[in-house]
């Protein structure tokens, strides 16, 4: 596209052309920009022998022919030129018009690729070209076949000015076809130039008939040896409705998307197939990082990944090797758009920034505690101070004016995210030290946070007491905790133990099965120091959680034999030593729920159970079936996260390792957490709270389920949600199913819910908890459950960590130190300087500000997130599809309105807590940033 003086110089090597290849010799292209699109006005710059000076109307293909397939699919039609710009071009002709909008290859984040430009550009005078050919729905009655136009040519390639920042480019095409030819179902389209360009969009213009759209923002590579790109039109269709003319090409583009399971993916492939997780260790550095693999065994079963095909680890062959990030293959299309990617380098950078002064101070005065609480507050920037930091990480700035804004996305993110530049090494203020930088220290707040907080999940209901262990006892010992009666009858508010039991008043976050049998290997590693825990609460009057006791327990010393537990309840004199004692038990509770919060509830329960799902859709669900439809932007973006945090986060020696406190066993505990709990049918919301008897099942109340715990912010926010996700559901398959019949019968269907539970989920396929797909009812519950955990779960579970846990020592990602026994030099160094003992225990300097890095990161809505109401422009052809949709918007908007109610109503104490941070993670849309708030459709981040 760069006409310079390189582009002239080529203009030689483009005359040697014949006059019979159908070219318009050397077409250039002017452009202006429309809505922030480039259009092309095409200009003719020399003519071949033969051709009509000034033509600029599409052309043929430099000798091209549609193979295999393509051939199959049907012949081409008329060949001629279009002369004219009206729509009838005279006889049984029309023309359509089309609008191909694509943007160049990147060299880096908002930078186009200059030397790919120029490539492209030589092959494009070499006659080497990019073309178009419409498939109609219809076969022609003669042969049978699908009706296609020619192959069209795009015109004005070659560029006479191109900026610098990569742009979306349109260009004008015009294609003629018979007037029965209807509404082309899919285009295909071939690249002949050596670099991938990514095809934004492609509309028809059509005689008679409403603008028709195309499934397409796909990167198009070379496609010499392939028979074409294949993008259907964006109507949906189940299999036993495709129209004749679009069966073979159906079918043809699942095929590409399965491969067929062998060889090393390269970028260009669009092959989604399955893995065990066999690429977490790396041993082939140093055989210490060795790690087992993760799905295909008994011991540590997992839902499976992405295939990559990179060779086995020198080590052994069972791991495969591994070396950086771009050898973590996904398809193309499942990286991040450049403005994601974008946006999620600039957060990166300038989160390393806030990291820089308190890492290099550590490093230089060789101290790797804080010294003081009052220490770790000073990492922050004022409340209300913008930073420099994470684009609109402060809600309440503004913008700043598109007129403004760079045209280079990542310098625009990185330099000036709000407008302005302020104290860069400052941490923007955590939301929990908003209004009252010590609620985070008391009791009531922590209780809340189990209700409102960034694990609400964990919580359960107390059906016995004492509390039990289902660990063998052969093994673990006794498996009756140590929290007696007496430890908490005092605190009942008047009701006996046995009373607080059958009135539902007690309630227990319950670490202790997850952790016991990984206490000694990961007490035995270097920094680590841990206890498997339970804490347990009382439901006061005011529907507020109480913490009765909190109980951290050692594993036996020999199998069976006797346990070492040590119980604290909340002293009475706060004294600093016993305030100390008491925050030091609280912190190994709170690091418990961090770890499984990280994990369990998100890596395991969100993320990797969704790249399963989407291994299967792309492989069984033809883009043309609706559920494909629906489901799709439910996935935009994950790969291209769970390739990341196999990269940097959970692997050997990643972020997780490094700064949780189960080191080398985090990822273990979590494969070991998905055998124990994991089955499909608890992932329903409804269901996973009467699991937890957090729930009971009440027909007659508005969600068919009533709440135990009334006040329980999570779940009353998010029956409303699931709610409203299941009504938008059964609204889409009553378009598309009449009856459970159709649903039998849809073979894509079967085969997708079939691998999911069996390949996906190979390792659980016989748990209990899969329901058959073989009714409407059951389909609509599967689809609920998948939507639910991609978006509202995760929404729930990830959003908050920077304001919950931004602030280190209110949940503290590593504990380094046991609570010492009175009588020891432990004991003594505590009684001397309690709060140095506490700052000793938790997370240090290096490791906090990792952390908090990351989660500045990871809590943040880019520019461009998508929310649960929203969707691309021109998603859906269907007309009921949309309306149902737009019933959908409605009920998200009220649901807003609703929550911020329930925030404002004095009442629900559980809304706000001590800190007056109040309960938005399910609020369904949000501004850019850090903002606690925001559903995105899919798991973005």
């Amino acid at each position: 596209m760069l006409l310079s003086k390189a582009g002239v110089a080529l203009t030689s090597a483009a005359s040697g052309l014949q006059a019979g290849e159908g070219r318009n010799g050397l077409v250039g292209r002017d452009g202006v920009r429309e809505s922030g699109v480039k259009r092309v006005k095409v200009v003719q710059v020399r003519a071949n022998a033969g051709d009509g000076a000034g033509r600029s109307s599409s052309s043929s293909s430099s000798g091209s022919a549609a193979t295999s397939i393509f051939n199959r699919v049907g012949s081409f039609l008329n060949r001629d030129r279009v002369e004219q710009q009206g729509a009838e071009v005279g006889g049984d002709k029309v023309v359509y018009k089309g609008t191909f909008t694509i943007m160049k290859k990147l060299a880096m984040l908002d930078l186009m690729d200059r030397g790919a430009d120029l490539q492209d550009d030589a092959t494009e005078l070499m006659g080497k070209r990019v073309t178009v050919q419409l498939v109609s729905t219809e076969v022609d009655r003669d042969t049978g076949k699908a009706l296609v136009s020619r192959e069209t040519a795009v015109e004005g390639w070659v560029a006479v000015n191109d900026k610098l920042a990569a742009q979306d480019i349109s260009f004008p095409m015009d294609f003629v076809v018979p007037k029965g030819f209807g509404v082309p179902g899919a285009i295909i389209v071939k690249n002949q130039h050596p670099n991938e360009f990514l095809l934004v969009s492609f509309s028809l213009a059509i005689p008679d008939a409403d603008e028709a759209h195309y499934l397409t923002n796909s990167w198009v590579y070379n496609t010499a040896n392939t028979e074409g790109r294949i993008f259907f039109q964006n109507k949906a269709y189940l299999p036993g409705d495709t129209p004749d003319g679009m069966k073979e090409l159906r079918e043809k583009e699942l095929q590409d998307h399965r491969g067929d399971g062998t060889g090393e993916r390269k970028a260009s492939d669009r092959i989604y197939d399955y893995d065990v997780y066999n690429d977490l260790g790396k041993p082939d550095e140093d055989p210490a990082l060795e790690r087992p693999n993760l799905g295909g065994n008994a011991e540590y079963p997992y839902p499976r990944r992405c295939r990559t095909g990179r060779p086995p680890s020198k080590f052994n062959p069972a791991y495969e090797s591994r070396k950086g990030i771009a050898t973590f293959y996904i398809p193309r299309d499942e990286c991040f758009e450049r403005a994601k990617m974008s946006d999620f380098k600039a957060d990166g950078m300038r989160s390393k920034g806030h990291a820089l002064t308190s890492k290099v101070k550590s490093l230089l005065t060789k101290k790797k505690d804080f010294e003081s609480i009052a220490a770790i507050k000073e990492l922050y920037a004022p409340k209300g101070k913008d930073l420099g930091g994470m684009n609109n990480v402060l809600p309440e700035m503004s913008d700043i004016p598109k007129s403004e804004q760079q045209p280079l996305i990542f310098l625009e993110e990185l330099i000036n995210p709000d407008g302005e530049r302020n104290t860069p090494l400052k941490y923007p203020l955590p939301m929990i030290l908003h209004v009252d930088e010590n609620a985070w220290q008391t009791n009531e707040q922590f209780a809340r946070e189990f209700l409102a907080g960034l694990n609400p999940v964990m919580i359960s209901l107390v059906k016995e007491f004492p509390l039990k262990s289902a660990l063998d006892p052969k093994e673990f010992g006794d498996p009756t905790s140590a929290i007696t009666a007496h430890h908490i009858e005092g605190a009942l508010e008047g009701f006996s133990v046995e009373e607080a039991l059958s009135k539902k008043k007690l309630f227990v976050a319950d670490y202790h099965d997850a952790y016991l049998p990984f206490v000694e290997r990961i007490n035995a590693q270097k920094d680590a120091k841990t206890y498997a825990t339970r804490a347990l609460f009382f439901l006061s009057s005011d529907e507020t959680l109480k913490v009765l006791a909190l109980e951290l327990v050692l594993p036996p010393t020999s199998p069976g034999g006797e346990k070492i537990s040590k119980v604290f309840t909340p002293p009475k004199d706060y004294s600093a030593a016993k305030m100390y004692l008491w925050q030091c038990a609280r912190a190994h509770v709170a690091n418990n729920d961090i770890v499984a919060h990280q994990v369990f509830s998100h890596f395991s329960k969100c993320h990797a159970v969704t790249e399963a799902l989407i291994i299967a859709t792309n492989r069984q669900l033809s883009k043309l079936h609706p559920i494909h439809h629906l489901m799709a932007p439910h996935f935009k973006s994950t790969l291209e996260i769970n390739r990341g945090a196999r990269a940097r986060l959970i692997p050997a020696g990643g972020v997780i390792e490094a700064s949780f406190t189960p080191r080398a066993y985090s990822m273990r505990m979590a494969a070991a957490n998905y055998r124990d709990t994991w089955t499909f049918d608890s992932q329903a919301l409804p269901n996973d709270l009467i699991a937890r008897g957090m729930a009971v099942p009440d027909p007659s109340a508005k969600h068919g389920v009533k709440l135990v715990v009334e006040d329980y912010p999570y779940a009353a926010d998010g029956l409303e949600l699931w709610s409203a996700i299941k009504s938008w559901n059964i609204d889409y398959v009553d378009i598309y199913y009449q009856d459970d019949a159709a649903v039998q019968n849809d073979v894509e269907l079967q085969k997708w819910w079939s691998e999911f539970r069996y390949v996906g989920h190979a390792d659980k396929k016989d748990a209990p908890g899969w329901p058959d797909v073989k009714s409407k009812e059951n389909l609509v519950e599967v689809l609920t459950s998948s939507q639910w955990i991609c978006s509202c779960q995760h929404a729930a579970i990830n959003f908050g960590q920077y304001a919950y846990a931004g602030f280190m020592p209110h949940h503290p990602t590593s504990t380094r130190r046991l609570i010492p026994d009175e009588g020891t030099k432990e004991w003594e160094e505590f009684q001397r300087n309690p709060e140095k003992f506490y700052l000793s225990t938790i997370s240090d300097v290096n490791s906090a500000t990792t952390t908090m890095s990351v989660y500045e990161v990871l809590s943040s809505h880019a520019a461009n997130e998508i929310y649960i109401g929203d969707r691309a422009a021109n998603w859906a052809e269907d007309k009921r599809v949309n309306a149902a949709f737009k019933r959908f918007s409605k009920k998200l908007a009220d649901i807003d309105e609703l929550i911020k109610g329930r925030n404002a109503d004095k009442n629900l104490k559980n809304r706000m807590g001590p800190a007056q941070l109040p309960y938005n993670l399910l609020r369904p849309s949000s501004k850019p940033g850090v903002t606690a708030m925001g559903i995105p459709n899919s798991i973005t981040i």
